[in-house]
C-alpha cells in the first residue's frame, strides 16, 4: 500500500546500488521529509463513503502535503540522482492514491483490496496428459498488474469430479483501476486502453482511470476510440522534457485540488452506487445497453 515507502526503503537496503556517500545522504534528506508526509496524511481522517461538509477541506489539505512533498522531491539535483528508472518519484502518485481513498473504502469494507493488484486477467487449462487432467483441473492464471486498484481479493478452490485434490487459486479483481503516470504520451494511451479493455472483458462493471501529473498528447489524437473512463491531468499542463523542467523560465503548475476533488467523487460515486447492468435489466427498460 505505502509504494513510495517501500521504494525508498528498497533504496535504503540496497547491497549494491545507492552506497555511495552522495545517495546516501540524499537518501536521508528525503527520509526525512516522506516521513512527515505520511505522518501528515495518516493524521487527517477522511472524506469516507458519506457526503460532508469537511470534505473538500479535507482533500485540500491533502493536495497541498503532496505539493509540497513533491516541490521537494522533485528538485533536480534528486531527480537526476534518482532517474525514471528507479521509479521513486512516480510511485508519489502512487502512494498519493491509497491516501486519498484510504477512509472511502475502509468504511465500505475492512477486508476490500486497496493499493498495487495482481488482477485476474485471464485463466486457462493445461494438462500434461489426458490422466492428468481428470485428476486436477491445471489451471493456470494469467493476471496484470496495475498501479492502484480497488476492489476485492478472491480465493478459488478447485477439484475435479470424484478426487481429493484441491487447486487454490489466488487473485484480485479491481473495481475501479487507476494507472499513475508522470506524464501521458501516445504509446501510454494506448498501452493503458489495451489493459483497460482487458480488464472490463473479464469484469465489465469495472472503471479504468488514467492519473497523469502532465499530458504528452497532440489535437490529433481521438480520446473517444479508447476504452479508458477518465484521464485526469492533475497539474493541467502539457508535458515539458526534464532539462527544460529545471530552465528559469519554466512555470510549473501545482497539482490542483479541483481535478482531485473530481477524481474522488468520481470514484466514490461509482463505489457507492448500484452497477445495473444485464439482458433481465435493459429489456425491463426496453433498451439493454
Amino acid at each position: 500500500m505505502l509504494v513510495h515507502g517501500n521504494n525508498l526503503e528498497q533504496k535504503e537496503k540496497h547491497k549494491t546500488k545507492y552506497r555511495d556517500a552522495e545517495s546516501k545522504q540524499y537518501l536521508t534528506e528525503i527520509r526525512v521529509r516522506y516521513n512527515q508526509w505520511k505522518i501528515q496524511n495518516e493524521k487527517l481522517v477522511g472524506p469516507d463513503k458519506f457526503d460532508s461538509n469537511q470534505d473538500r477541506e479535507i482533500l485540500e489539505k491533502r493536495v497541498d502535503l503532496l505539493n509540497e512533498y513533491k516541490e521537494f522531491l522533485d528538485q533536480q539535483h534528486y531527480a537526476e540522482k534518482f532517474d525514471s528508472r528507479s521509479n521513486l518519484h512516480s510511485s508519489v502518485l502512487e502512494e498519493f492514491m491509497y491516501y486519498l481513498f484510504r477512509d472511502l473504502v475502509s468504511s465500505i469494507s475492512k477486508n476490500a483490496l486497496i493499493g498495487k493488484s495482481h488482477s485476474f486477467k485471464d485463466i486457462f487449462f493445461r494438462a500434461l496428459n489426458y490422466n492428468e487432467m481428470v485428476k486436477a483441473p491445471n489451471a493456470l492464471i494469467e493476471v496484470k498488474d496495475h498501479d492502484f486498484s480497488i476492489g476485492c481479493s478472491v480465493t478459488s478452490v478447485m477439484r475435479c469430479n470424484g478426487e481429493d485434490f484441491d487447486e487454490v487459486h489466488n487473485w484480485d479483481i479491481p473495481a475501479v483501476a487507476i494507472e499513475c503516470k508522470t506524464y501521458l504520451d501516445k504509446t501510454m494511451l494506448q498501452d493503458v486502453s489495451t489493459a483497460a479493455e482487458q480488464l472490463k472483458q473479464k469484469n465489465p462493471n469495472a472503471m479504468y482511470i488514467v492519473a497523469a501529473e502532465w499530458l504528452k498528447l497532440t489535437e490529433s489524437v481521438n480520446l473517444k476510440k479508447y476504452k479508458i473512463d477518465q484521464i485526469y491531468v492533475l497539474r493541467k499542463q502539457k508535458n515539458t522534457d526534464r532539462e527544460f523542467r529545471y530552465a528559469d523560465d519554466y512555470i510549473k503548475n501545482p497539482i490542483y485540488e479541483d481535478v482531485v476533488f473530481h477524481l474522488y467523487n468520481t470514484v466514490r460515486s461509482f463505489l457507492t452506487s448500484d452497477w445495473e447492468g444485464g439482458i433481465a435489466h435493459g429489456l425491463d427498460r426496453g433498451y439493454l445497453i
